[in-house]
């Protein structure tokens, strides 16, 4: 399923005379879709304040940006549902998969500093407790 292209959607130039009912993937995509604009909301917002200080805008910029990605991506998903457009959909996974590959680099950069504090606090206790200050 790589390419979106031969993407098989019913009744494509149908247009219903009266609005389906919701069934429960359709429920389960708006709540997705929901959770999507609600955890890209939070992300910008705690991006925005993490970049309040210059040091915080180092980690703030990428995690702001990423709740961009995610609110974007939600917006094609629901254009999909709507439209049964497939480089909507197309573009909403795109969007997804530019979210996480952020927050991957984004959690390996703190996995490495958490390392490095943890090596320099035992390299400092390892200095004290040897007598050589």
């Amino acid at each position: 399923m790589e390419d979106f292209n031969e993407l098989k959607l019913d009744n494509l130039d149908a247009v219903p005379s009266q609005p389906k009912p919701m069934g429960m993937f359709g429920m389960l995509f708006t709540n997705m879709t929901t959770d999507m604009k609600f955890i890209g909301m939070f992300y910008i917002v705690y991006g925005v304040l993490t970049s309040l200080s210059i040091i915080g805008a180092i980690i703030g910029i990428p995690i702001l940006i990423s709740g961009l990605r995610l609110r974007e991506a939600a917006d094609e998903l629901n254009s999909f549902r709507g439209t049964n457009d497939s480089s909507a959909l197309r573009r909403g996974f795109e969007l997804q998969g530019k979210f996480f590959r952020i927050q991957k680099i984004i959690i390996i950069v703190g996995i490495v500093i958490a390392v490095v504090y943890v090596i320099g606090i035992l390299f400092f206790l390892g200095s004290v407790f040897s007598g050589g200050y």
